[in-house]
């Protein structure tokens, strides 16, 4: 693909976000209702996540046609160009529903199966409308807050490094969970939990964060926020050398991910089992 065609992705990403995000913040203003519940009480989606996905993925067809679609809400679609666009319209449903400022339109566009383990992620937005952030990367581009190009921090001891991390929707596991961290949080400066993965992602591309790790991610969890993290100089992974995925992410400082990488397996191994997210 040429840097053009990427540029053309990016653009139409931005464009779209912003659309998405004029509308999102429309229906918070408005009052926002729970439309149903999805893998557990807790596990929220409004009507204004469904609006605004429909939105993005009218906008996005209207381009490019032949392109196929992975969103939280609705039916993914196959194309025929060899390119997905994967999207969370609310990144952080329940900040959202809450009125907590840390929520997200996330939208990215990869090469392959849209699949974390496999994909090329080509572009990719993540737009706060409460804060007008917007977070942009492509592939070999770097990536930026608006027009400032962003690099993780180099220097960062584990003892001083500030982590995030996400939970499950599901009670028993957050319990698990919480014991993992509570074998991390001795050996860093703090741990924090926001409540949007493409969020925390971008967070560590700006330096906020040290590094980020969460199980259990879906796809357009990480999507746009993987590459706008590693696009800024983030080791972006899982265990080994294993690609990041639902299983597990990490996304860090590459000094601190080699530091946590072996702490956090021994927690797993300890905590959560093989495979629980």
């Amino acid at each position: 693909m040429t840097a053009q065609a990427q540029t053309d992705l990016l653009t139409l990403a931005q464009a779209t976000a912003v659309a998405a995000g004029e509308l999102a913040l429309l229906r918070r203003s408005e009052g926002v209702e729970v439309a149903a519940s999805k893998s557990a009480p807790e596990d929220i989606v409004t009507h204004a996540d469904r609006e605004t996905e429909g939105l993005i993925r009218r906008m996005l067809a209207q381009a490019r046609p032949d392109d196929g679609f992975l969103g939280e809400e609705s039916d993914p679609t196959p194309g025929s160009s060899g390119l997905t666009w994967v999207v969370d319209p609310i990144d952080g449903t329940v900040n959202f529903l809450y009125g907590i400022p840390a929520w997200a339109i996330s939208i990215a566009v990869v090469e392959g199966d849209p699949d974390p383990a496999t994909w090329n992620t080509l572009a990719g937005v993540v737009l706060n409308p409460v804060t007008g952030e917007m977070f942009t990367a492509s592939a070999g581009g770097g990536s930026f807050l608006g027009s400032e190009r962003l690099a993780v921090k180099t220097d960062v001891e584990l003892p001083l490094a500030l982590l995030g991390t996400g939970f499950s929707y599901s009670a028993s596991r957050r319990v698990r969970q919480a014991r993992v961290v509570e074998g991390l949080i001795g050996r860093v400066r703090d741990i924090r939990r926001i409540g949007s993965a493409a969020l925390d992602l971008c967070s560590v591309a700006a330096g906020r964060l040290d590094l980020y790790y969460e199980r259990g991610l879906n796809p357009w969890d990480q999507a746009a926020g993987a590459l706008i993290a590693r696009e800024a100089g983030a080791r972006v992974g899982a265990f080994g050398d294993q690609r990041e995925g639902s299983d597990l992410l990490i996304a860090g400082v590459p000094g601190v991910y080699s530091a946590i990488e072996p702490i956090l397996s021994g927690l797993f191994a300890e905590h959560m089992g093989e495979s629980e997210g």
